[in-house]
């Protein structure tokens, strides 16, 4: 399924032209047809003779509706320039080819109409002349030039001909099974409710297929679709396509939103660019300048942010970043067009280079540029590694989203990056987290940096906890918990307990803390089971030191104030068990008695035991659990 669009001065022809094709006048507006002349999109079809379904939009060409134009002419596949034989190049023609020209469309049809009003031949020959003059330098300069009259029908079967071959030589659009329709027209329609047009640039929708409406977010389901006014349980990528509704009302959605499936794209506010200005703009464009910028069906003022340079001149190409008054949605690769708001005026337009870019641009780092380009002019495997530097730690999915690569492309170059370990998966399955290897060394480098600082300033600790770390590396769990799990597999890192540690960490006292040690021990030594409590420990030798012994397994803590050395700990425990496995059962009191301490101690050392699992209290008595 193709779809075309003319584009012209007023009062050329195009309606007359589209209704000669098809036998249907596009334009639908009592105001258009009173004023004969199209103010909104108007569409119609046509079937070749090949059997090839081909969609028409119809755009405005008067100045004052040329934003009306920009949201019809940004989906089609091929153009169909119309200029009148007894007028000629027109302000509006140099307008819309500009256009054409800045949104890549290079398959296309001249079509001088009007020919029975232009009957002389030398007229026709140096119009001829001057319209390829015009489009000496445009991407349309090796366009066919072909006469028709709407009228009298002369040139129609040839024109219908050249539209054929046209088609059949231009490859099908890419299916990237991320269906995008962005909407064009929005209306209610009596038993079926909320309806919206669009043509699907990507992927297929079908009848019963949950969407979202961007940048809004609402949801709904499709009710229904056609195509060409034909019922339709799919539409493929490429058609002028109808979609009915449900659970959405008219006026939640206007021109410009995009249909997706849900959870498959995000709306930004946020674009990176390749611009090239026309050569005939008023004045030079410059840092800080609000412009009106146009995508897909969308416009939106946003404000210019220029990158490494603060003014670009008419003619010129550079890098812009813009800052989005209002979300949109938008992929790389997606052709734009600037205006500026007042007075009106095509300022240039160009390429999305990153769709979604984490933040605003340092404007003169040689760093950014370099990566724009890459971005802009890289292979597929140049594509998909920027993408993830861009990324950083990233799903599968959201990585070919970003590159915006068709399958086949991605999966290759995915293969490949993966292959040469230019870019890393953070697992053994296809749903691990993916980085680049660059990401993750300077990810790893930070990682260690912020371990050995720890080290450093709590040297009796065993390591940093899980959460500080976390926090540090300001990563959500997800990523966190897949570099901590990775490092460590490659030990780089080693995790005790709750604590991360590098490989080479060890817990070490100095001759004095040796010394506070060995005296603390003997107090321990002197009265086993009437130790000093966790805050005469604190107090005689640090609260580091305490920590320390009791993270290496010297000192065992039963309750917030009571403490043992690990050997006495063992004791007391086996002793414990041995007698309840004699005589079924022990009291707190008989504890108090064995080991010839206080209440205080019996109660935290049992209490504590319950707590592991390995007694349970039955009244006043604990038996084995």
């Amino acid at each position: 399924m193709r779809v075309i669009g003319t584009a012209g001065h007023v009062d050329h022809g195009k309606s007359t032209l589209i209704e000669a094709l098809t036998g249907t006048h596009p334009d639908r507006l009592k105001e258009e047809q009173a004023r004969e002349m199209t103010i909104e999109l108007g569409f119609g079809w046509l079937t070749l003779p090949n059997g090839e379904q081909v969609g028409i939009v119809d755009v405005p060409g008067h100045r004052d509706f040329i934003e009306n134009m920009l949201a019809g002419i940004a989906g089609i596949d091929a153009a169909l320039l119309i200029i009148a034989a007894d007028e000629g190049i027109m302000p509006q023609t140099k307008e819309h080819l500009a256009i054409l020209d800045l949104l890549g469309i290079s398959s296309a049809l001249i079509v001088l109409t009007k020919t029975d009003l232009a009957s002389d031949v030398e007229w026709l020959e140096l119009l001829t002349l001057d319209i390829r003059q015009a489009l000496s330098h445009t991407v349309l300069k090796d366009a066919p030039i072909l006469k028709v009259s709407a009228k009298t029908k002369d040139g129609i079967a040839s024109l219908i001909t050249h539209l054929q071959s046209l088609l059949e030589n231009k490859p099908h659009r890419p299916n990237l099974y991320r269906p995008r329709l962005p909407i064009d027209r929005v209306f209610s329609m009596s038993g079926f409710g909320t309806v919206v047009t669009g043509t699907l640039s990507s992927g297929e929708l079908t009848v019963g297929d949950e969407i979202e409406i961007l940048p809004s977010g609402i949801k709904g389901r499709i009710r229904g679709l056609q195509t060409h006014k034909k019922k339709e349980e799919t539409a493929a990528v490429g058609s002028r396509t109808a979609v009915n509704i449900s659970g959405i009302e008219v006026d939640a959605i206007k021109r410009g939103d995009v249909l997706i499936h849900t959870n498959q794209y995000h709306a930004t506010r946020r674009i990176d660019a390749k611009i090239t200005l026309l050569k005939d703009i008023r004045n030079s464009v410059k840092h800080g300048d609000e412009v009106k910028f146009f995508v897909g069906a969308s416009e939106s003022i946003a404000t210019l942010r220029l990158l490494g340079t603060e003014e670009l001149k008419a003619g010129q190409t550079g890098w812009i970043q813009l800052e989005l008054q209002e979300p949109i949605l938008a992929v790389r690769g997606d052709r734009y067009i600037l205006r500026r708001p007042s007075p009106s005026e095509t300022l240039g337009g160009g390429i999305v280079v990153d769709h979604q870019p984490k933040s605003r641009h340092k404007r003169f780092d040689a760093n950014v540029l370099k990566s724009l380009e890459a971005l802009s002019h890289g292979s597929p495997t140049e594509i998909l590694l920027e993408a993830s530097l861009t990324l950083g730690i990233t799903t599968e999915n959201n990585l070919q989203v970003k590159s915006r690569l068709d399958v086949k492309q991605f999966e290759q170059a995915l293969a490949e990056l993966v292959k040469t370990h230019q870019l890393i998966r953070l697992g053994e399955n296809k749903n691990s987290l993916i980085i680049s290897n660059s990401t993750l060394q300077n990810l790893k480098e930070k990682t260690l940096q912020v371990v050995e600082e720890h080290h450093k300033q709590y040297r009796l600790r065993s390591g940093i906890s899980k959460e500080e770390l976390k926090n540090k590396l300001k990563l959500p769990a997800k990523e966190f918990n897949s570099i901590l799990e990775f490092l460590v597999k490659n030990d780089s890192l080693r995790m005790t307990g709750f604590a991360v540690a590098s490989p080479q960490h060890k817990i070490q006292f100095n001759e004095q803390e040796q010394l506070n040690v060995i005296e603390l021990k003997r107090k321990f030594e002197a009265n086993p089971y009437n130790t000093p409590s966790v805050k005469e420990c604190q107090q005689d030798v640090g609260e580091e030191i305490i920590n320390a012994l009791i993270e290496n397994g010297e000192l065992i803590t039963v309750s917030g104030d009571v403490i043992f050395l690990k050997r006495d700990y063992d004791v007391m425990t086996l002793q414990i068990k041995t007698e309840i496995e004699k005589r079924g059962k022990i009291s707190l009191a008989e504890v108090r008695d064995l080991f010839h301490t206080t209440r205080k101690y019996a109660q935290a050392l049992l209490e504590h035991l319950d707590q592991l699992g390995m007694t349970m209290r039955d009244g006043d008595v604990r038996r084995l659990k």
